[in-house]
């Protein structure tokens, strides 16, 4: 049983992600974990546990590196489920937390949010807490292997003091739609981020169009991120040929890898797109893409908040989405951005269009740029954590009396 915490005596934190992959999560886990630790916090003592990254994966360590952040890694951790392997991963990680005797075991993701929050129970841990970035109930799996997760969670969720969702919208899906837990039992915390480099980042800097050989005049569309069925790259090019047809002098760009590379290079070819289409592969520093980028696109089956979004907004510039998952939310039912059905390639190209040709002011730029500086930077998320956390301990303490 773990001793209570004391002001000599900090909070000790286990923080759990599958793998340190290119994404929203690990930019929150490597951020949540600088930031709840000594000297910036030192009522905290945080670790960072994560997997391996897959070979198709873009790896963000680079990220944690900058940011002083060492992660533990177990191998086995990685985002494969082998449920022979998973129950020797969840061993190791019970052993681990029995030696480190953390007060909070937080997971992110869900793989490490089934082993950790298993091995957290079974260590008596006094808080488990869960992040969904997301769900993977829509776009990922087969029905049946979908089910499995859902009744997964389902137990895990009875673990869990808490559940956390980054969005009002995904709290209702969990609740309502999968029944995961009960509303109740869900904390709504929107992420939190460094925004200042992309707020400071000039508008049309012109730097990422010469590296990659785009005019300055030409409107230029591109889309950021892994590419796996889930963001539906396919409809991006598709609505891309739709654009060239009314705009013969647009540009799109395609940044990011992953296992649809080929896939997506041999559709960029069947649509006469060539010329005006390129996949970058995957970029350190995205500031300077916003900043060219005449607008953002987001085609996507299932998300939950995309960083894309709320860094580019930040940049200044214009984004047009597909309405899924927390996207609604983050883009204020359409306030902040343009909002379009899924898998409609016609709507999504019009919206573009729109978007080139009329672009938002610099009065909305203004005001949507202070929106995600306000409600997504990462001091506010700190101090919300730091809150619910002190929250669950001290209801522990109450609970034990």
């Amino acid at each position: 049983m773990q001793s209570t915490p004391t002001p000599e005596k900090p909070i000790r934190i286990l923080r759990m992600i599958a793998r340190l992959n290119i994404g929203g999560p690990a930019i929150h886990v490597t951020l949540l974990t600088q930031k709840l630790t000594a000297p910036k916090y030192p009522a905290y003592e945080t670790m960072l546990l994560s997997g391996s990254i897959g070979a198709d994966e873009g790896d963000m360590s680079y990220y944690a590196e900058a940011h002083g952040v060492t992660p533990l890694t177990l191998p086995e951790l990685g985002r494969e489920i082998n449920p022979i392997r998973d129950l020797v991963t969840i061993y190791k990680v019970y052993k681990l937390i029995r030696k480190y005797q953390p007060d909070i075991v937080h997971t992110h993701t869900a793989k490490a949010g089934f082993v950790g929050r298993v091995a957290a129970w079974f260590a008596r841990v006094p808080v488990i807490v869960h992040t969904f970035h997301g769900h993977v109930f829509r776009g990922y799996f087969n029905p049946l292997v979908t089910q499995i997760f859902i009744q997964i969670e389902r137990l895990t969720a009875r673990m869990s003091d808490t559940v956390i969702t980054l969005t009002e919208g995904l709290r209702g899906e969990l609740a309502d739609e999968y029944r995961i837990t009960r509303r109740k039992n869900i904390t709504v915390l929107p992420l939190g981020l460094d925004l200042e480099h992309f707020a400071q980042t000039p508008r049309k800097s012109g730097a990422f169009r010469r590296a990659h050989n785009i005019p300055d005049t030409a409107p230029l569309i591109g889309i950021v991120g892994r590419l796996v069925p889930v963001k539906n790259h396919a409809l991006f090019l598709e609505a891309a040929a739709k654009i060239r047809q009314q705009q013969p002098d647009a540009r799109f760009v395609i940044v990011g890898d992953g296992e649809l590379r080929a896939e997506l290079e041999a559709q960029i070819d069947a649509l006469g797109l060539r010329d005006a289409a390129q996949i970058t592969g995957w970029i350190t520093d995205v500031a300077p893409i916003y900043s060219d980028l005449d607008v953002l696109v987001i085609s996507s089956v299932n998300e939950g908040t995309p960083v894309t979004v709320i860094e580019a907004i930040s940049a200044g510039c214009p984004v047009v989405a597909t309405t899924v998952g927390g996207l609604p939310d983050l883009l204020d039912q359409g306030r902040l951005g343009v909002l379009v059905p899924s898998g409609d390639a016609d709507g999504l190209a019009e919206a573009i269009l729109d978007t080139v040709r009329q672009p938002p002011d610099d009065e909305w730029r203004s005001r949507a740029q202070a929106a995600m500086l306000d409600r997504y930077g990462i001091d506010r998320l700190v101090a919300d954590m730091d809150s619910l956390y002190r929250g669950l301990l001290a209801k522990k303490r109450r609970g034990r009396r």
